[in-house]
């Protein structure tokens, strides 16, 4: 089975996807899109792809794509601690870099460790930790550091000078299993952290009590909602889709009629599936 995922070699989403499918080919991705086309298109089976981070929160790109490709729904979801390493090339010393590379959100994870300590050094914006982990690792004539985590220190050969920088110790990022054919997925060798729906839901007409309606249709069915997050649905300001999830396991009848009342209020629903959440490892 052929998996895409966000890379290059060594990201993050790498990791994930490796104890999600053990042994099954993987196809490293250049961004985001990239991995819904590799599945939209039939070139890869599923794909896996950063949904949220415990810090910098809900990762717009991967909503936006959920929303624009209703043929993909979500099988599985993996949470993972994140941790984070200053790398240098091995013929360099801390005290020579000018510029630190990383992905957006790792600079931002790492913002006031790098701002007590290393705060006369610029930062640099890169496609994924990884990448920039590479580009240090070939670029050794450039006085350059890269934040980044182990697994990227060890395949490109880096040096870390600094451990675990990240500003927040309980920083995790939730990763999700997205694919065109769904079927209940099951991982044996991962614990279970529990059970959830995924759904998109869109107010076409603009009224007053409109999400008031929306939310009332979970809550008088005791339906708990872990997360509710709004989109911009790019046709002007003020219109926006909502990114819901429901905790636990789907009732077909009663939760089933929770969508049919949606419909009755005019509600556009896509739902993405009933999936487990399983617990990966750094």
């Amino acid at each position: 089975m052929k998996i895409a995922f966000l890379g290059p070699h060594a990201s993050f989403t790498q990791l994930a996807a490796t104890q999600l499918f053990p042994g099954e080919e993987l196809l490293p991705q250049a961004n985001i899109l990239d991995c819904f086309n590799a599945v939209n298109n039939g070139d890869a089976e599923k794909a896996v792809v950063p949904l949220e981070n415990s810090i910098e929160g809900t990762v717009s790109m991967t909503l936006d794509y959920l929303y624009k490709t209703p043929s993909i729904k979500i099988e599985a979801e993996g949470v993972m601690p994140i941790a984070h390493h200053l790398m240098i090339h091995p013929d360099h010393n801390m005290e020579d870099i000018e510029k630190i590379y990383s992905h957006p959100q790792a600079l931002a994870q790492s913002f006031h460790f790098l701002d007590s300590h290393y705060k006369e050094i610029a930062r640099q914006d890169f496609s994924s930790t990884a990448a920039a982990a590479k580009y240090v690792s070939e670029n050794k004539d450039l006085k350059i550091a890269a934040v980044a985590n182990q697994f990227a220190a060890n395949l490109y050969g880096l040096k870390i000078v600094q451990r675990n920088i990240q500003d927040f110790e309980q920083n995790h990022t939730r990763f999700i299993v997205i694919t065109k054919q769904q079927s209940e997925y099951h991982n044996t060798d991962l614990e279970v952290l529990g059970e959830k729906s995924g759904m998109l839901i869109n107010l076409p007409e603009d009224h007053a009590g409109g999400l008031h309606q929306v939310l009332s249709v979970f809550a008088w069915r005791k339906m708990n909602l872990s997360k509710i997050e709004s989109r911009t649905l790019k046709t002007g300001l003020g219109n926006y889709f909502f990114f819901i999830n429901v905790v636990g396991k789907w009732e077909e009848v009663l939760h089933g009629n929770a969508l049919l009342e949606l419909e009755s209020i005019h509600a556009d629903v896509d739902f993405l599936g009933t999936y487990k959440e399983y617990l990966l490892e750094s």
